[in-house]
C-alpha cells in the first residue's frame, strides 16, 4: 500500500459539522490523520465520536466540510463509496454488519457480494474455499463446519474477528476501529494489537476508538479528544492522559476511582446448588447476599452470562436447583424474574434490551408498563415524566424523552438501560459487562449507582471481564474460570496480583 500522499497525510477532516433538527453533534471538527500512525479518538459518550465515525463509514452525511483521501477531496455519500475510498470502518455495533441467515463464509464474502465482484458458485464448499483467504488475514483457521454455519451462531468475539478480516481483505488506506476490543478476551486483545502494529509498520493510517486508557497508551502515536463535538485537544505521544481525561470530562476527574468503602450483607437473597453452568463443567455452589456488590470476572466463555441469565429465568439450568429468599425458585421465563424483583442488565443492549425507532420514554417503562397503565391504557405523560426522571438521575446525554434510544450513543443508551432496571426498585440486580463501551466518568456514575442499590438493600451482582471495573465496584470478588469459582473473597482480603492469578487455574479453589 502507498504511504506517500501529496499532503502527507492519508485523510484529513476540514470543518466537519453535522445536526440532527436543532441539535448540533459535530462543530466544526478537524483532523489529520498520517499513514503509518494511529490516532486514538478519546470522547465522553454523547461527545460526537459514533457520528463522526459513521460520516467517514458513509452512513451519515456530514452538513458541511471536507474530507480528502491522499490530498484529494472524496464524496463518501454510503458505505460502498467509501470503501471505494479506501476507508474501511469496524463498528462497535457488530449486530448492525452481519447478515443473519447468511452462513459466515458468505458474511467474509459480504461486500464482493454486494458489488457483484464475487465469483458465481454452485455450492457451500465452493464459497468456503473463497473465504478462507479472507480469515486468512487474521490467522483464523476456523473449520469447514463453522464456515458453513449461520453467522448468528457465532459468538460476539468471533463475529468482531470476522469483520475485522473482511475489512482487511480491502487493503485500505484508514482503517476506522470502534472499540474494537469491547468483546474480547485478553489473548484475543494481543492478537489484535500485533495485527495492529503490523498494519502500522507497512504504512496504514488508522483510527483507533477507545474508553480503554490503558490501549490508547500502549497504541496510539497521537490522540485527539472530542467534547461536546469540537476537538478540545490534541496530543503526540508521550501522551499526557491525566490531560486527555480532564480535557474530554471538562471537569477534574481523576482516572481512578475513589477507594471503595466494603459493604457486607449477611442475609442471603439467592443460593445456587449443584448448578451446572457449561457443558463440561462440575456443579457449583454460591450465596448471593442483600447489601453487598458482588463482583464476579471471568474471561469470555467463563461462565459469567450463563449465571447471569439462568438467575433471570431466561435460560434453564442444565443442572442443580436454587432459592430465593430460603424457598425453591426455579424460574422459567424472564417474566418470573420481574416478577421476583430480579432485572438483568444483559450483555448485548442492542440486541436484548432494547427495540430499534423506541423513544427513550417507551424503552425505560417497557418492563413495567402494567404500572403506566392504570385502565389498560398507557399513560403517556406519566410515562414521558418517568423517562426523564432517569435521562436526569443518570446524566444521559439526549435532546428529552422523545428521542430514539437508538439515536444515543452506546453509553448513553446503556444509561437508559441500567436506569430503567434502577428505576424499578430492584432486590436482585444482574449486571452483565455494564461498561461495556462506556466513558471512564459514566462509568465511575454507574458504579456510584450500583453501590447505591446495594447499600439501599438490595443485592447486586455485577458481571465483567476487566479486574479494574471489579475493583471499582465489588465488595466481594469471584472469579469464574471454566464454570468453576477458583476465589471468593472480600475486596479487603484479596490484592490484584491474586486476582489474575486466580484466572488462570483449572480447579475450584474457593
Amino acid at each position: 500500500m502507498s504511504t506517500e500522499a501529496e499532503s502527507g497525510y492519508a485523510l484529513e477532516l476540514r470543518g466537519i459539522t453535522k445536526s440532527f433538527g436543532r441539535n448540533s453533534v459535530l462543530k466544526d471538527v478537524s483532523l489529520s490523520l498520517k499513514p503509518g500512525r494511529i490516532m486514538a479518538l478519546l470522547g465522553a459518550n454523547g461527545a460526537g465520536k459514533s457520528t463522526l465515525i459513521k460520516i467517514l463509514a458513509g452512513a451519515y452525511q456530514r452538513d458541511a466540510g471536507e474530507i480528502l483521501v491522499s490530498g484529494a477531496e472524496v464524496d463518501i455519500h454510503d458505505p460502498m463509496s467509501a470503501a471505494a475510498q479506501g476507508i474501511q470502518t469496524v463498528h462497535q455495533r457488530i449486530d448492525q454488519s452481519v447478515v443473519p441467515g447468511m452462513t459466515v463464509a458468505e458474511n467474509f464474502l459480504f461486500e464482493d457480494i454486494v458489488k457483484g465482484t464475487a465469483p458465481k458458485v454452485s455450492s457451500i464448499g465452493q464459497l468456503v474455499k473463497l473465504a478462507k483467504p479472507v480469515a486468512a488475514t487474521l490467522d483464523l483457521d476456523w473449520p469447514d463446519k463453522k464456515m458453513r454455519s449461520d453467522v448468528f451462531e457465532l459468538g460476539t468475539a468471533d463475529t468482531q474477528l470476522m469483520l475485522l478480516a473482511r475489512a482487511l481483505v480491502e487493503h485500505p488506506k484508514v482503517l476506522v476501529l470502534d472499540e474494537p476490543t469491547s468483546a474480547l478476551s485478553q489473548a484475543e486483545v494481543e492478537r489484535l494489537f500485533d495485527v495492529i502494529r503490523r498494519l502500522r509498520s507497512e504504512g496504514m493510517a488508522i483510527l483507533y476508538v477507545s474508553h480503554h486508557l490503558s490501549e490508547i497508551v500502549t497504541l496510539a502515536d497521537d490522540l485527539a479528544v472530542l467534547r461536546d463535538g469540537r476537538v478540545e485537544d490534541r496530543q503526540q505521544a508521550p501522551l499526557d492522559m491525566d490531560r486527555a481525561v480532564r480535557s474530554m470530562l471538562s471537569q477534574d476527574v481523576s482516572m481512578e476511582a475513589a477507594a471503595v468503602t466494603e459493604q457486607r450483607g449477611d442475609k442471603v437473597a439467592i443460593e445456587l446448588h449443584g448448578v451446572q453452568l457449561l457443558k463440561r463443567s462440575t456443579p457449583v455452589d454460591l450465596e448471593l447476599r442483600y447489601g453487598e456488590v458482588t463482583g464476579i470476572i471471568g474471561l469470555l466463555g467463563a461462565g459469567k452470562s450463563e449465571l447471569a441469565r439462568s438467575i433471570f429465568g431466561v435460560d434453564p439450568l442444565r443442572a442443580g436447583s436454587m432459592t430465593l429468599n430460603g424457598q425453591p425458585y426455579r424460574p422459567t421465563n424472564a417474566h418470573h424474574g420481574v416478577q421476583n424483583g430480579i432485572y438483568l442488565v444483559p450483555e448485548d443492549r442492542a440486541k436484548e434490551a432494547m427495540l430499534p425507532k423506541w423513544t427513550v420514554s417507551h424503552t425505560s417503562s417497557l418492563p413495567f408498563i402494567s404500572r403506566f397503565s392504570p385502565a389498560g391504557v398507557i399513560d403517556f405523560k406519566r410515562e414521558k415524566v418517568h423517562g426523564q426522571g432517569i435521562l436526569t438521575d443518570f446524566a444521559v446525554v439526549s435532546t428529552g424523552p422523545d428521542q430514539r434510544v437508538d439515536a444515543l450513543s452506546g453509553g448513553n443508551q446503556q444509561k437508559v438501560v441500567v436506569g430503567r432496571w434502577m428505576s424499578g426498585d430492584p432486590r436482585i440486580i444482574l449486571l452483565d459487562e455494564p461498561f461495556r463501551g462506556v466513558d471512564i466518568g459514566a462509568r465511575h456514575d454507574l458504579s456510584a449507582k450500583a453501590r447505591q442499590a446495594a447499600k439501599d438493600g438490595a443485592c447486586v451482582v455485577v458481571l465483567s471481564s476487566d479486574i479494574e471495573e471489579i475493583e471499582e465496584v465489588a465488595d466481594r470478588v469471584l472469579v469464574l474460570v471454566e464454570g468453576h469459582f477458583v476465589l471468593d473473597r472480600y475486596t479487603t482480603e484479596v490484592d490484584r496480583d491474586t486476582i489474575v492469578a486466580s484466572m488462570s487455574e483449572e480447579k475450584a479453589n474457593v
